[in-house]
């Protein structure tokens, strides 16, 4: 299953690798791929993971979570 999670804030490739680290960190998510071109984060998840730990570890880098879809 993936969630697509659209971001605000990000402005470069090192901005993807903290977005790509926090959601790789969470427990159930297998891969994140993170784009600062179009403002997204495709999360693909191995098993339930709510939407609210995903928004945390992505706003925790100081970035916000507009959707998750």
């Amino acid at each position: 299953m993936t969630k697509t999670i659209n971001i605000e804030g990000m402005m470069c490739g090192h901005c993807e690798e903290h977005v790509k680290k926090a959601l790789e960190g969470i427990a159930g998510v297998s891969e994140a791929v993170v784009s600062h071109e179009s403002g997204t984060a495709v999360v693909t998840v191995s098993e339930e993971v709510a939407d609210d730990i995903l928004k945390t570890a992505v706003e925790e880098e100081d970035y916000k979570v507009i959707s998750i879809k």
